[in-house]
Parts: C-alpha cells; sequence; structure tokens
C-alpha cells in the first residue's frame, strides 16, 4: 500500500529528547556541534508508521501487548520480497533490540571463558557484550586499503580454532563493506570445518546499494549453526520503539536462545513498535527506495568533498549503511588529539574510531542521514578546521 506524500523529509529534532541532537553537552562537553555521530537518521518515519502509531495511540490503555500474527506475517513477506529467503513462523523470535539479541547469544551458546570472534574495527556493543560476560576476546582485525576493509582469512581461521562462536556484522558497522558472496561463503566455510555458531547482526541489510544482500543462514549448511538479528529500526527511524527479532531456523539453537530470554524476563512487547513494525513492512518500501537515492546523494557530497579539500582525511568506499569510515591517519593525530579536531576545531560531532576497539585507532565515522544542508555546514567548519590545521 503506497501512501501519497510518503517521501522522507528532514525533521529538526532538538528538543525531543533525542540522543543524537540533545545529548551533544553530556556526551562532547558542548553544545554548538553538528551531530553527525550515533547511527540514527533525522528524517521523518513512513506515512505509513506515524498513521499506523497514532490509530493504536487513538486506544487509551497501553498495556502488556502480544506479538500478533501480524507482526509475524509481516516479517515473512519482508524477507520473501527484499531478499527471496522463505522463512517459518517458528523460526521468528521477537526481541527488544540486536544488542540484546548479542548478549542473549553469548550468554545461550558459550560459557565463561569461552572464546568468542568479532572482526574489528566493530560496532562497540559487541566488545562490550563479550566483556561482560566474561568471555574471551579473539579479534579478527580487518584489514583497510584503499579500496575498503577487507577480511583476513588466514587469522579468522586461526582463531576459529580456539572459539566457539562468530559476531558477524553483515554489512559492517563502521566499515561499510556489504560482505560479498565470495566472502560470506569462506566464512561459512570456516565456521563449518570448526564447528562455530554464527551470530550475524544484520540490522543494516536494508540500506545496502550496489550488491543484494545475502542473509548469512540462507548459506549452505548456515542454517543449521547460525541465527540472523534484524530490525526495522535503522531501515525506518524508529530505533526508539524498542522492536526486534532474531531468526533462528534450528530448534535447538532457538530453544537454548529461548532458555537465555525466559532467565533474562524478556515478556510481551511495545505496543507501538509492533504496529510500526508491521507498517513499516508491509507499506515502507517506496519511502525506502527515496531514502536510499537521498543517502547516496549525501554520501557522494561527502566524499567527493573530502577528497578534494581535505586530501588527508580519506573517506573509504561505502557498499552499505548511511555511514562513512574515515582513514585520518595520515594527519599525525593520536585519538585524543584527533577527537579534539573534530569537535573543539570543527565543531562537528562524530564517533572517533577508537571506540570500536584499537583497530579504528586513527579513524571517525561519520552518519550522512541528516539534511544537506547540515552536511554543506559541517563540511565548511571542516575544512576550515583542516585549513588551520594545515597551516
Amino acid at each position: 500500500m503506497k501512501h501519497q506524500d510518503d517521501t522522507p523529509c528532514y525533521v529538526d529534532r532538538r528538543g525531543s529528547g533525542s540522543s543524537k541532537w540533545d545529548a551533544l553537552e553530556e556526551r562532547f562537553g558542548r553544545s554548538d556541534l553538528i551531530p553527525l555521530w550515533v547511527a540514527d537518521g533525522d528524517f521523518c518515519a513512513p506515512r505509513t508508521v506515524r498513521e499506523a502509531i497514532a490509530k493504536r495511540a487513538e486506544h487509551p490503555v497501553y498495556g502488556y501487548t502480544e506479538y500478533g500474527e501480524g507482526f509475524f506475517d509481516a516479517i515473512i513477506h519482508w524477507y520473501r520480497r527484499r531478499f527471496g529467503w522463505e522463512i517459518r513462523r517458528e523460526w521468528i523470535v521477537p526481541e527488544h533490540g540486536v544488542v540484546i539479541s548479542l548478549n542473549l547469544a553469548i550468554e545461550a551458546y558459550t560459557e565463561p571463558g569461552d572464546g568468542v570472534i568479532v572482526q574489528t574495527p566493530i560496532y562497540p556493543p559487541f566488545l562490550k557484550a563479550v566483556r561482560r560476560h566474561k568471555r574471551r576476546l579473539l579479534e579478527n582485525r580487518l584489514i583497510v586499503e584503499e579500496r575498503g576493509c577487507r577480511i583476513d582469512f588466514e587469522d579468522l581461521e586461526t582463531k576459529a580454532a580456539e572459539a566457539k562462536l562468530l559476531l558477524l556484522c553483515s554489512p559492517h558497522n563502521p566499515g561499510t563493506r556489504a560482505w560479498s558472496e565470495t566472502e560470506l561463503q569462506q566464512i561459512a566455510q570456516i565456521a563449518e570445518m570448526h564447528d562455530l555458531i554464527v551470530v550475524s547482526d544484520e540490522i543494516h541489510s536494508d540500506i545496502v546499494y550496489d550488491r543484494p544482500h545475502r542473509p548469512f543462514a540462507t548459506l549452505p549448511g548456515m542454517e543449521e549453526r547460525s541465527l540472523v538479528l534484524h530490525a526495522p529500526s535503522k531501515t525506518f527511524h524508529i530505533a526508539g520503539l524498542n522492536t526486534s527479532y532474531a531468526i533462528i531456523p534450528d530448534d535447538s539453537l532457538r530453544r537454548r536462545y529461548l532458555a537465555a530470554h525466559e532467565r533474562a524476563g524478556l515478556d510481551n512487547g511495545n505496543c507501538f513498535g509492533i504496529v510500526a513494525l508491521e507498517a513499516a513492512y508491509r507499506g515502507g518500501e517506496a519511502w525506502l527506495e527515496a531514502m536510499l537515492e537521498i543517502y547516496r546523494e549525501n554520501i557522494d557530497y561527502v566524499r567527493g568533498f573530502l577528497q578534494e579539500q581535505t586530501p588527508k582525511i580519506r573517506p573509504l568506499p561505502v557498499e552499505a549503511t548511511y555511514l562513512i569510515w574515515l582513514d585520518c591517519r595520515e594527519l599525525g593525530l593520536d585519538d585524543e588529539a584527533l577527537q579534539h579536531f573534530f569537535v573543539d576545531r570543527a565543531h562537528l560531532a562524530l564517533n572517533p574510531g577508537i571506540g570500536f576497539g584499537e583497530a579504528g585507532s586513527g579513524f571517525m565515522r561519520l552518519n550522512v542521514a541528516t539534511s544537506r544542508t547540515n552536511l554543506e555546514e559541517a563540511m565548511r567548519r571542516l575544512g576550515a578546521a583542516y585549513r588551520e590545521l594545515e597551516g
């Protein structure tokens, strides 16, 4: 169902309790920054989502809410249309967030001291989850090249020999790689060879540009040893509704996950998150395609500006997400000085690369999911600070 006037529109989020905009002073020490940090978009959710939430809000009771059949059907139809994967109703486990699922999977499939592989630099909750549960963190560092990040498969196989679990980020955050079919097959072969369970965070899988996304569990033999984590949050700018799901085809893996889920006391759902997911997956596809065009244009603009005006800040190619991973090592600044440069000289709020693990040292992550006006002002500020730094 297509809604009239359902085009993405920029929204000024200041004063709405937005983490991205209203926590600048607390997070960065000053409030006069343009926020290009947390992976959260500044565009209105699809009209179909807004209407569904408004209709649900008309009912005056917001009590404990079950996941109805419409929730599961919407996910099944979305995966059939977008990814060509015919998933079953019983495979879907509703959840309150992908990060929660990461933590539950570590608890469900490993014991304290077991090895867990992460491919760094990586979204910080991956690292926190492994350490919080007192598992042994095994870093498979990505190799950074001009054409982007790539996997060190020799090191991955070495680490796999002493691990029980691989936390995969597909597409990768912050590296913005949409892993190729060949790369995913190599990961699958290593997982099978070393009896690894693979937890694949695919929250950015709807934001892929030049190749179709391949859900990891669809690779040969991987239904029995993997689970896919997803949510409509990044796709439709509804992260505040705390609604996600895990797709776990294997009965044994699903039972173990559910046991951890129940121990954590995670029951019922967000009454608005449930209707938002259903509405987004059933009527938000045209909005998403329009949003992807805006991301493409913003990515091209920022990359072009940086390549021309700040040649020592090198943006890696972007295959997925609305993020850009910036290689700032040629500036010759340590991580503290690099953060000072962006915050106090350029007056911009980005995610420092060191927060993604030691492999992120010398990098910064920039979010383009905002207005062109904001991005142009951000680049003006960055260009001025760069020229001053270079003298």
